[in-house]
């Protein structure tokens, strides 16, 4: 069984020889971590990353970096509850275990960089990696890349590519990148497993994968260290770290809730279809009558989220400390939000199958992922074949407008398709879109 003991190292990637936690200090070393995210560059980036609908427009909606920022304090929140549980059950736990009042920092910084390995337009994006390998012209690599890296390449994952932005030594950028500590690290990773072992939707630790082969020996590494539970060596799988469970269930609280109130500031969803999916979930027969105070619909939907999401926050930790014994053995094959008691966890299939038929395939949401699929794929289709076989004028060029932080010393083709895949999964909507524009002769640069 994994105990809270190893679990919560504070030990840094890259920089483990210079560990040495002084509690005196203001800032905690999970605290660090929340800071050097919030300060990062690709973290700024998913500001101009879709969240769901299209960006920019008139109306205000949630892009990746507002999402982040929400999802981080509603894990602070959901951390901190579970830690005033245990104080309440235990009067000694600080003493047993030094580090534990600390798992609201730690779950905050982890979902502050949940997404930061998402590709520009979102799980189209991810799809559209994947086609070029599958189906496009990638599919020639196929027979120069191991199995186990193909399996990389045609199942492009943000999370495992998160990952490997928070810890490969990209050229000029230090070994430790970003230098976050074992237990944060862990904590981003919802599917410890390599590619070729995951997409197993019989267990929630292998419904995707969460490390690419280029950072598998690094993930093995912070395992080792926290005493992560494994459940095989070849292909290589690991049973979750338990504060998974909080990240994932900020994430879906936020999303599901949020996406609602997107929806109804563009005229997608009534008024009164949001109340109606919300109001079971705010667990408070007044709202009713607080909410016939109120006259602007924008006013009442923000209460509505709010209450929602109070009420989420308190079923979800209470959840996650009930089943605390079963999380450290590795058992609970759920979310939180699938777990939680009814009459929520029925509203919340509600919220999900409203959004999937309303929200998601809703004109410019579908729109916006058709157009970035071609805008990926198109990318893609010069960049790769450029950069693997760099012999004209023309792909010289290509090659020179890859940052030099990306590119590589390895001959490999594995590594040299990674260079690539690195440069164009950083890359913001507006920048991806102006770009292919560009290299396809459809626009020209301007001169500044």
């Amino acid at each position: 069984m994994m105990n809270w003991d190893k679990l919560l190292s504070a030990k840094r990637w890259g920089s483990e020889d210079k560990y040495n936690a002084n509690p005196a200090e203001a800032r905690s070393e999970f605290q660090r971590d929340y800071d050097r995210l919030i300060f990062s560059s690709p973290f700024r980036r998913l500001q101009n990353k879709t969240q769901v609908f299209p960006l920019p427009g008139s109306v205000f909606v949630h892009n990746r970096l507002t999402h982040s920022l929400e999802v981080a304090s509603v894990g602070k929140s959901l951390g901190r509850i579970f830690y005033n549980k245990l104080c309440s059950a235990d009067a000694d736990i600080d003493s047993k275990y030094p580090l534990v009042s600390e798992i609201g920092n730690i779950v905050s910084a982890a979902c502050l960089a949940h997404d930061l390995g998402n590709p520009a337009f979102g799980h189209s994006g991810e799809a559209a990696i994947s086609h070029y390998f599958t189906h496009g012209d990638g599919f020639k690599y196929k027979t120069l890349v191991s199995e186990a890296q193909w399996a990389d390449l045609i199942h492009f994952e943000g999370n495992a590519n998160a990952f490997r932005i928070l810890t490969h030594p990209y050229a000029g950028k230090g070994y430790g990148s970003f230098a976050l500590t074992y237990a944060t690290l862990a904590a981003i990773a919802k599917y410890p497993c390599e590619a070729i072992a995951g997409h197993n939707k019989a267990n929630i630790h292998t419904k995707k994968y969460g490390f690419f082969q280029s950072e598998q020996d690094g993930f093995q590494k912070i395992a080792n260290e926290l005493d992560l539970h494994k459940v095989t060596d070849s292909p290589l799988v690991y049973k979750r770290h338990p504060l998974v469970y909080l990240v994932e269930a900020a994430d879906d609280i936020c999303y599901n809730i949020i996406d609602l109130e997107d929806a109804h500031r563009l005229k997608i969803l009534s008024y009164k279809e949001v109340e109606t999916l919300l109001l079971e979930l705010c667990n408070d027969p007044k709202m009713p009558a607080r909410l016939q105070e109120i006259d602007d619909d924008d006013a009442k939907i923000s209460l509505l989220r709010a209450k929602s999401i109070n009420t989420l926050i308190g079923a979800c930790s209470e959840l996650f400390y009930d089943e605390q014994s079963t999380i450290l053995s590795g058992d609970l094959n759920c979310s939180l939000i699938d777990g939680i008691a009814e009459p929520y966890r029925s509203a919340m299939k509600e919220i999900e199958r409203i959004s999937i038929s309303k929200i998601y395939n809703y004109s410019s949401v579908v729109q916006i992922e058709v157009a970035g699929y071609k805008v990926i794929g198109g990318l893609l289709e010069e960049f790769v074949p450029a950069y693997l076989n760099n012999t004209s004028h023309y792909t010289r060029k290509l090659v020179d407008l890859i940052p030099k932080q990306f590119i590589t010393s390895r001959t490999d083709t594995y590594s040299r398709i990674q260079t690539v895949l690195d440069f164009i999964s950083g890359m913001t909507d507006l920048y991806a879109v102006e770009l292919f524009r560009k290299i396809k002769g459809i626009s020209f640069p301007s001169i500044s």
